[in-house]
């Protein structure tokens, strides 16, 4: 078996000479930012005999902290796990290339085998990446890489198996019989993701950034726990003084910051943009780039922000599939934090841990059996339900103008659950609420005004 990196065959390597190696070095300073104890890694996986294909890859000797733990299998274990890669098996495809289920026969295992595409938009490079990055980092938000194959031509990636799919699978195009995400679903699958985007933001070092934040890369298992998947286009974020990393523009149109879209730098913020985009869609429903609605709705960024202004506007995006059924105050809430996460200026947009911190109360703070959602009317939606009641528990009540104005139900955080709240709950409630409703969005409005005097001024 080849062992992890053989990019390239021998004899073509011999046939480059020294210029060759100066173009090898070229294409190594282009690579994806690895830290030094993973390019020591990178060598010695380069150099590892095909007798260790079972056996799990350490570090080496001067770099005894870092640990390399996946797995190497053969193509012709794969294969027969896949079923030699039959249609019956196929999950799904995406840059990469295919991924198949699979029953590792040495162990029975449920597996996700994910097969590079030689003629895809990813190579090399990027599976390196991802088996290293999967490798050394571990938290309960990010998938789990048992192994990979570098066997000859072929690059296979394998995965823990993650029975729901991914997020997009439960936003869009669900057939009539199936029943879309509920509320609390879909802000624990937001926090959930958020933490995982937090692990890498804040507890890897240097730290993480994704740049590839998508509904698609959100895995979920049997109890809708997400888990980021894709490390391929990762990279190290800045460390030191610098304040971004400059690369070429890599992602997905829809979910890319405006800033690194234009100019490629890149930062921790960029996810958090990416991030927000994807939280509008758990919101709303909608893809980030859908060319079959309305010319003026095809971007959810641009058709969300006008009504991000107008508070009596804000109803008009959550999801019809929800048919009501969430608790007004925490999509106002809710929003404000996708505002805020898609903010033009990177510095505008919070940091990923304060917006953990407001997801993690309200993906706690609604009560669903609290209301009653049999006397809803599902045929009339958000939009109607918004100004008649629905029933004792779950009804809405018109607020007057002094009051603040707009629609509450009942059963919102400050009024349904303020009973089984305890003292650490409100305190955390109260932290995120300063959070979300005070600085943050004060600071959100200078920016905007500064941004628009010096566009003024250049202009």
């Amino acid at each position: 078996m080849g062992c992890l990196p053989c990019f390239e065959s021998r004899r073509k390597r011999d046939e480059l000479g020294d210029d060759g190696d100066r173009r090898e070095e070229k294409r190594k300073e282009e690579q994806p930012m690895v830290p030094p104890s993973l390019d020591r890694v990178s060598s010695d996986l380069k150099n590892r005999s095909s007798s260790e294909s079972k056996k799990g890859i350490d570090a080496p000797n001067d770099s005894s902290s870092v640990n390399i733990s996946a797995q190497t299998f053969t193509f012709r274990e794969l294969a027969a796990a896949t079923r030699n890669f039959r249609s019956e098996c196929f999950l799904g495809e995406g840059g990469f290339g295919r991924v198949y289920k699979g029953r590792l026969e040495s162990t029975g295992q449920i597996v996700a085998v994910k097969q590079l595409d030689q003629n895809g938009l990813q190579g090399n490079r990027e599976f390196l990446v991802e088996v290293l990055m999967l490798s050394l980092l571990h938290h309960p938000n990010l998938v789990n890489l048992i192994g990979y194959c570098a066997d000859g031509d072929q690059r296979l990636l394998v995965y823990e198996f993650m029975p729901f799919g991914s997020l997009e699978d439960h936003l869009h195009d669900l057939p009539p019989e199936k029943e879309g995400l509920d509320w609390n679903t879909r802000m624990k699958i937001a926090a959930g993701a958020a933490k995982g985007l937090e692990y890498l933001h804040n507890k890897a070092n240097p730290p993480v950034i994704y740049r590839d934040f998508k509904s698609s890369n959100i895995l979920l298992d049997k109890d809708f726990h997400p888990k980021l998947s894709d490390f391929g286009l990762a990279k190290l974020g800045p460390t030191g003084d610098k304040s971004h990393v400059s690369t070429r523009v890599m992602g997905t149109y829809g979910y890319c910051a405006p800033e690194y879209a234009m100019t490629g730098q890149l930062t921790v913020k960029s996810d958090v943009y990416s991030f927000g985009v994807v939280f509008l869609e758990l919101i709303t429903g909608r893809r980030a780039i859908d060319s079959t609605r309305p010319h003026g709705e095809q971007n959810l960024v641009s058709w969300a922000r006008p009504l991000f202004n107008d508070r009596k506007k804000l109803p008009k995006l959550a999801d019809p599939r929800l048919q009501g059924r969430f608790p007004m105050r925490g999509l106002y809430q809710a929003l404000a934090v996708a505002s805020m996460c898609i903010q033009e200026q990177a510095a505008s947009r919070p940091n990923i841990a304060d917006v953990v911190t407001a997801l993690s109360y309200l993906a706690s703070s609604y009560d669903p059996n609290a209301s009653s959602p049999t006397s809803s009317n599902k045929s009339g939606g958000g939009e109607h339900d918004d100004r008649r009641s629905r029933g004792t528990g779950g009804r809405l009540v018109q607020k007057n103008e002094e009051g603040g104005g707009g629609l509450e139900r009942e059963d919102s955080p400050r009024e349904g659950v303020g009973s089984v709240m305890n003292k650490d709950f409100d305190r955390e409630r109260a932290v995120a609420e300063a959070k979300l409703w005070g600085e943050n969005w004060r600071e959100k409005i200078r920016a905007n005004a500064v941004a628009r005097e010096a566009a003024n001024n250049s202009s």
